[in-house]
């Protein structure tokens, strides 16, 4: 916006000057009014940008509707930041080339290590449905090459019914659209969220688990 209107006023400032070129005091009051307002222009349009950067790397606010707009390593941010958002503060994106199936990983309040797929789907639950070869894949990496104690596909759309009886048979966890609706809208943890998870790893100084 601010480079339609730069656009528009410098040839208007221009020809006035031509008109006017014999007032000196006129044509230095016109040169700084015009400078002052482009600059007033490129700074509001950058508060912008900087807002809507912003927004992104903070959950709150979230809703599901943000997330089907992200590409898909948006997406994948923004699962990371959900799990900081939780206590997961060493959560990292490490999806792209090479990424062995794994797009986000962190270790929760309780020690367990996260390892977590996500499959963006840019339709929401109207798009294709995960099925089980990403399952597959998630499943041959998640434990033995991550070292995941909770493995996990998220998505904001639907899996097929052989990849939920699939993930349920190899202990995967999955979070499909209604649940990631909730773990965003909610301040309450993916760790509470999801069933059957396993126990804490973390002691306290007595032995008990924490």
């Amino acid at each position: 916006m601010a480079a339609a209107l730069a656009s528009g006023l410098v040839p208007q400032a221009r020809q006035w000057l031509q008109l006017h070129s014999s007032n000196i005091t006129a044509v230095a009051v016109a040169v700084l009014s015009t400078g002052a307002l482009l600059l007033l222009l490129v700074k509001a349009a950058q508060r912008g940008a900087s807002g809507r950067t912003e927004r992104r790397h903070r959950p709150e606010g979230w809703d599901i509707r943000f997330l089907d707009g992200l590409h898909h390593s948006q997406f994948e941010e923004a699962v990371r930041d959900l799990m900081r958002r939780d206590g997961a503060h060493d959560a990292v994106r490490v999806g792209g080339a090479g990424d062995n199936g794994a797009d986000v990983k962190g270790t929760d309040p309780a020690g367990r290590r996260w390892v977590i797929q996500c499959k963006h789907r840019r339709a929401g639950a109207v798009g294709a449905a995960v099925g089980t070869p990403d399952l597959h894949v998630l499943n041959g990496t998640g434990r033995p090459v991550h070292g995941g104690d909770i493995v996990v596909l998220v998505t904001n759309g639907r899996f097929t019914g052989p990849a939920i009886t699939f993930a349920r048979s190899q202990r995967l966890h999955l979070v499909d659209r209604g649940l990631l609706e909730q773990w965003v809208s909610s301040s309450s943890p993916l760790w509470e969220l999801l069933p059957h998870l396993p126990a804490p790893r973390r002691t306290s100084r007595r032995g008990r688990r924490l």
